[in-house]
This record gives C-alpha cells, sequence and structure tokens, in this order.
C-alpha cells in the first residue's frame, strides 16, 4: 500500500486505544492518534492520543504527510465532513490510507459490538453508521482533490477494503 516514512507526520483517526499510533511512534515517526472517546487520551495513557471528532480537526491545513484510518470510518456519523477535514490537514502529495469492513449487510459485523455496548444486537446500525466499499468511498473522495492509488480486498479476519488516495496539488 504505503510506507511510512520516519520523517513523515502521520494522523491516525480512529485510534481506539492507541495500540498502532504507539507502535508507528516506537519506530521514530511523528504520529498523532485522534478519538471521539472521551476517555480516550486516559485509555491509551501514551501522551500520543487526543480526544478529537473527525468532523472537526482541530489541526492547521496541510499538517500531515500521512492519515491512516483502521476500521473507524465506518463508525463517523458525519463521514463526508470527516473525509472533507482530513483531506484539509492532508498536504498535497500525501496519502490517506482507509481500512474498513468489507460487509454485505450493514453493520452485520457490528453485531458482537452492538450487544457488549447497548446490549441489544439490533443496534449494529448505530455502531455501523456507513456500508462502503471501494467505488463508493472513491466517489466521496475524489470532489475533495484526492485520488485513489490503491485498493485490496483481504480476508483477513473480517472480511475488509483497503483504499488509498493521494491528494493532489
Amino acid at each position: 500500500m504505503i510506507k511510512i516514512e520516519p520523517s513523515d507526520r502521520v494522523l491516525e483517526v480512529g485510534c481506539g486505544r492507541g495500540h498502532l499510533t504507539k507502535a508507528i511512534s516506537d519506530r521514530g515517526t511523528d504520529i498523532v492518534g485522534i478519538d471521539a472517546n472521551p476517555q480516550a487520551q486516559e485509555v491509551a495513557g501514551n501522551g500520543l492520543v487526543k480526544r478529537m471528532d473527525a468532523e472537526s480537526l482541530d489541526f492547521d491545513d496541510a499538517t500531515f504527510d500521512v492519515i491512516v484510518s483502521v476500521h473507524a470510518i465506518e463508525h463517523i456519523p458525519g463521514l463526508e465532513t470527516a473525509l472533507a477535514e482530513m483531506g484539509r490537514v492532508l498536504r498535497p502529495g500525501g496519502h490517506a490510507v482507509f481500512v474498513y469492513p468489507a460487509e454485505p449487510v450493514r453493520g452485520l459485523y457490528a453485531v458482537p459490538t452492538a450487544v457488549l455496548l447497548h446490549r441489544n444486537p439490533f443496534k449494529a446500525r448505530q455502531v455501523h453508521c456507513n456500508k462502503l466499499w471501494p467505488a463508493k468511498l472513491r466517489r466521496m473522495v475524489e470532489p475533495l482533490g484526492m485520488t485513489q492509488t490503491g485498493v485490496e480486498f483481504s480476508l483477513f479476519k473480517t472480511p475488509q477494503f483497503s483504499s488509498v488516495f493521494e491528494k493532489i496539488g
């Protein structure tokens, strides 16, 4: 897909507990993770994670060389706004990598999470707000000045897509 260099400035959107953020930081890369969870910073406990909504990123324009989002964009209610914000903070020539479930039915893979969070499997569609596939994501991202440079499908654990975009400019 892409190689993250130590000289890159990286943003991880929807970093959860910050495991990937920390792993990338341990390689010497300047990275910040954001998550909408009000306890994100406390739970991560590594100083690399901030509590922030993807729909309103508190960063200057063209701040990041790479944006990574692993199994997070399907959870963002205002995804179009969040993608526009990611496009805004990505520098020209930078890359955005999105990994998201290949769900045949929206929320299918979120049933266990819905049971844990809501004690109700029928709330899975509240957990996965978006059903995405590569062409749909491309149509959402290309008007933001990004072009798709790669797509992969994987059956690793849960069927998933990975899409890579480069910001033009």
